[in-house]
């Protein structure tokens, strides 16, 4: 009789190491909040011992969260990054798409990040979800062909961006209805709203609105 094959036993590198414990993490803050998860939890996960997480997050559970809150802002900034090609509308679909499957793949760990609250928030996490309403910001002004945008125009992008914000939230405390795509219209069809109404005010983004018709006319 022949012996089953064994599967030989790789040494991961550092960062292949860091990588799957941040996975690991990332997987449970994605359905718990950050308060239920410890440290055994994510070396179970990841199928080591708890030394071994402390040695490559020696803050502990602190560090571990900034980080993987860091690998998830990475993602989340990521999803509006959309080639500048073909109408803007289409494109600000395609990218909210992105960023609504984020939210649905990681929807309680999504709630815990933006609701705050956490006993392991600090200016540090803070930071990080600012980044991403920054980046996201910026991607848009990019996607409006816009390199130096007023005060007007900024408000109303940043005050779009926190009503995606607000909706995401909404839409997973009612069950993640109406779907997606559903949402992803409505939010579209938002970001032309709010910004026809400032046109009235700012011609930066009265000039912006004439595009986005003529775009639809094309």
């Amino acid at each position: 009789m022949t012996p089953s094959a064994t599967p030989a036993y790789r040494r991961l590198s550092v960062e292949e190491r860091r990588s799957q414990l941040l996975d690991a993490a990332l997987s449970l803050f994605a359905h718990r909040t950050p308060e239920d998860v410890s440290l055994d939890d994510v070396a179970e996960t990841a199928g080591v011992s708890r030394p071994l997480v402390y040695r490559y997050f020696p803050g502990g559970k602190q560090q571990l969260y900034e980080a993987a809150l860091r690998s998830a802002a990475d993602v989340l900034q990521q999803c509006f990054g959309e080639p500048r090609e073909g109408p803007l509308l289409p494109r600000l679909s395609r990218a909210l798409d992105r960023y609504l499957a984020f939210v649905d793949e990681h929807d309680t760990g999504f709630s815990a990040l933006l609701r705050g609250g956490s006993v392991v928030e600090t200016s540090r996490t803070t930071a990080i979800v600012d980044g991403v309403r920054r980046s996201a910001a910026e991607h848009i002004y990019e996607h409006l062909g816009v390199t130096d945008p007023g005060p007007r125009l900024r408000m109303t992008v940043r005050t779009w961006i926190t009503a995606v914000e607000a909706a995401s939230l909404i839409w997973l405390d009612e069950g993640k209805q109406p779907p997606a795509g559903e949402l992803r219209d409505w939010l579209v069809e938002q970001f032309v709203a709010v910004l026809t109404v400032t046109a009235g005010r700012d011609p930066q983004t009265a000039v912006l609105v004439d595009a986005l018709a003529e775009d639809g006319r094309d």
